[in-house]
């Protein structure tokens, strides 16, 4: 007797977790994916904003560097202008004065 209970047992025990195992349906499979897919989709949205936010800096940023080289360059040329003027005045002063007579 217990011969054949130890030769039914494996058998009962192969077929019980075969049994239990089971494959996924697809609406189970659906219902599990769906929250995970609507915060992908959330993120992928927030995504492209972001995007778009930093694109939109970006050309920002290069058109206040292009303002930002022109008025360098346009001071290079006012001291320039400023320095000549200062040449002249110094010259100016150094020379002994005329009375106005």
């Amino acid at each position: 007797m217990s011969l054949s209970v130890s030769k039914i047992t494996p058998a009962v025990l192969l077929l019980g977790a075969v049994g239990l195992s089971g494959c996924a349906t697809k609406s189970y499979v659906r219902e599990q994916i769906a929250p995970v897919s609507q915060r992908v989709d959330t993120l992928e949205t927030r995504l492209q904003e972001t995007d778009g936010t930093a694109k939109a800096a970006l050309a920002e940023a290069r058109a206040v560097s292009g303002l930002a080289q022109g008025n360098g360059q346009r001071l290079d040329q006012i001291t320039g202008r400023v320095d000549s003027v200062e040449q002249r005045l110094l010259a100016q002063e150094s020379r002994p004065k005329r009375p106005r007579n």
